[in-house]
C-alpha cells in the first residue's frame, strides 16, 4: 500500500493516463489505467482516506487492486505480494503467484502444470504473467 511514496504523478494526460516517475530512480513512465479497472479507478474515496497509499490502488470487493497493472513500473512488479490467485475447477483457491512469478501451492497437480509451463515459457517479457495464466487456464484452472 505504501508504494505511493515511490511513484510520483507528474501530470495527468487524460482521465486514465498519467505521466509518472519512479521516485527512487527518477525513471519516467506512462501509467495507463487498465480497461477492466476503469470503473473502480473513478471512485477516489478509498485513496483519499489513505493518502500514503499508491494513488493507483483501489478496493474491488475484498481485494485491493492495482489499476495500472499492465503499465506499472518495475519496482511494483517486483514488490507485488500476489500477482495471481489460482482456483481449481470447483472454485477452491489452490495457489498464489508472487511478483517474482513464484508459485506457492501444496497442490501437486497445480505444481506439475506450473513446472510444465515454466519449461515452455522462455520469454520473460512483460506478458509473462499472461502466458502463465493462459497455460493454467488451458488445464482447467481459473486465474485472477
Amino acid at each position: 500500500m505504501y508504494m505511493g511514496d515511490y511513484i510520483a504523478i507528474e501530470r495527468q494526460l487524460s482521465q486514465f493516463e498519467f505521466e509518472c516517475s519512479s521516485v527512487s530512480t527518477g525513471t519516467p513512465f506512462l501509467a495507463r489505467v487498465d480497461d477492466d479497472k476503469r470503473e473502480i479507478f473513478l471512485d477516489c474515496t478509498w485513496s483519499d482516506r489513505h493518502p500514503s497509499a499508491c494513488r493507483f490502488l483501489r478496493p474491488d470487493g475484498k481485494l485491493i487492486r492495482c489499476t495500472i497493472h499492465e503499465t506499472s513500473p518495475p519496482q511494483c512488479k517486483f514488490y507485488r505480494c500476489v500477482v495471481m490467485r489460482i482456483y481449481d475447477p470447483a472454485g477452491a483457491q489452490v495457489g498464489i503467484v508472487t511478483g517474482t512469478l513464484a508459485l506457492h501451492s501444496d497442490n501437486r497437480e497445480l505444481r506439475l502444470c506450473w513446472e510444465e509451463a515454466e519449461r515452455i515459457i522462455q520469454d520473460t517479457s512483460a506478458d509473462t504473467e499472461v502466458q502463465f495464466a493462459r497455460a493454467l487456464e488451458a488445464k482447467g484452472y481459473r486465474v485472477e
